[in-house]
C-alpha cells in the first residue's frame, strides 16, 4: 500500500470517527465561523454540517450566552490553555432537547464542555474546539440524590404528626438564638405552650381525637408564626416557640392572641365538635441568663404558674 493511499484511509477512518462518536465536536475558527460540526452536533440540533460550515457560530444560535462564551473562548485562545465548563456550572451550553428514555424528567441535555486551542503548525492558536459530552444521567441521578437527601433531612428535623420542628431540631434552633443573643446582645422570647387538660380529651373521645386537636394547635400555631420564628413540638402535648427579636411585651401580644383563636375554635371530629384551651409561659433573654437552659427553664416555670393560676392564660417570667 503506497503512503498516499494509507494516509487517505487514515483520513478516512478520522473523519469517521469524528462523526460517529458519542460526544459533540465543533471547530471555530478566531471570528467564530464553524469549521467542522460533527453527526453529534447535526443529530441534536438538526442542522446538517453541509449547511452550517462557515457560518457564525452566534449567528446561528442567538441562544447561545455569547458573551459568556466568547469571554471563555478569548481566554483560550490569549492563554493556549484548555478550560472545563460542568453542567453544575451552567446545565447546558447548547439548547439541545433531552431524548433519553431513562432521564425523560429533564427537559434539556445537560452537558459539559471542554474549550480546547487548536494550534497551527508555525503554534499559533488560530481555532477552538468545543466538546460536547452528554451527560444527563449523572446530573440527574445526582440531582435526584441531593432532592433525596434534602427530603431525608427534612423528615429528621419535622415532627410528623404536626409537620413543626421535632424537638431535637427546635432545641438546635433555641441554641443558636441564644449564641446570637450572646454575640450580638439581640433579644428574642421563649414560649412554651400546652394543651390545658389534654389527658381529658384523650379519656372521653380517644386518642385519635387528641391527635387532631394537637394537629389543629400547631396549624393555629403556624398561622402566627413569621419566617423568622422558629416552632415545635416538645413533647406531647406541648409546643414550644423561638420569637427572634422579640420583647418579653411583644410575646405577651403573641401569645394572647394565639391564646383566644384557639379558645374560640372548635375542632370537629366524628360529628362532634371539642373546644380546647392553652396555658403559655414566656421568658425573653436579659443579661442575666446564663445559657439556654435557664432561658427554657424560665419559660417552663412560667407556664406552670399559668397551669396553677387556672389554665387558658399568658404569664410572663419574673
Amino acid at each position: 500500500m503506497s503512503n498516499d493511499q494509507s494516509a487517505m484511509n487514515e483520513l478516512h477512518w478520522l473523519i469517521d470517527m469524528v462523526q460517529t462518536i458519542e460526544v459533540g465536536l465543533v471547530v471555530l475558527d478566531r471570528n467564530y465561523n464553524i469549521q467542522l460540526w460533527n453527526g453529534f452536533m447535526e443529530n441534536h440540533s438538526g442542522v446538517s454540517p453541509n449547511s452550517i460550515k462557515g457560518e457564525n457560530l452566534f449567528e446561528k444560535f442567538p441562544d447561545l450566552p455569547s458573551d459568556w462564551l466568547k469571554q471563555k473562548m478569548e481566554s483560550v485562545f490569549v492563554l493556549k490553555n484548555r478550560t472545563f465548563i460542568s453542567w453544575e456550572q451552567r446545565p447546558y451550553v447548547f439548547k439541545f432537547k433531552n431524548y433519553r428514555p431513562v432521564t425523560g424528567r429533564a427537559d434539556f441535555m445537560f452537558q459539559n464542555i471542554t474549550l480546547l486551542p487548536l494550534a497551527s503548525l508555525t503554534g499559533e492558536i488560530t481555532h477552538i474546539s468545543i466538546i460536547v459530552y452528554d451527560v444527563t444521567d449523572i446530573a440527574v441521578n445526582k440531582l435526584q440524590l441531593k432532592s433525596a437527601n434534602e427530603q431525608l433531612e427534612q423528615l429528621s428535623q419535622t415532627d410528623g404528626l404536626t409537620q413543626l420542628h421535632n424537638r431535637r431540631h427546635w432545641q438546635l434552633c433555641m441554641e443558636k438564638e441564644f449564641e446570637r443573643h450572646s454575640r450580638y446582645g439581640d433579644t428574642s422570647s421563649l414560649v412554651m405552650i400546652d394543651i390545658d387538660n389534654f389527658k381529658q380529651v384523650n379519656d372521653k373521645y380517644g386518642h385519635p381525637a387528641g391527635d387532631k386537636v394537637i394537629q389543629h394547635i400547631a396549624y393555629l400555631l403556624k398561622q402566627s408564626l413569621r419566617e423568622t420564628d422558629c416552632a415545635g413540638r416538645y413533647g406531647g402535648e406541648e409546643f414550644a416557640v423561638v420569637l427572634s427579636k422579640t420583647t418579653a411585651d411583644e410575646a405577651l401580644f403573641f401569645t394572647e392572641r394565639l391564646r383566644k383563636r384557639i379558645e374560640e375554635s372548635e375542632i370537629a371530629f366524628e360529628n362532634r365538635l371539642i373546644k380546647v384551651t392553652v396555658s403559655l409561659g414566656i421568658n425573653d433573654l436579659s443579661v442575666q441568663t446564663d445559657n439556654s437552659s435557664n432561658w427554657l427553664s424560665g419559660a417552663d416555670k412560667a407556664l406552670y404558674i399559668a397551669k396553677q393560676e387556672g389554665r387558658n392564660k399568658s404569664i410572663v417570667f419574673k
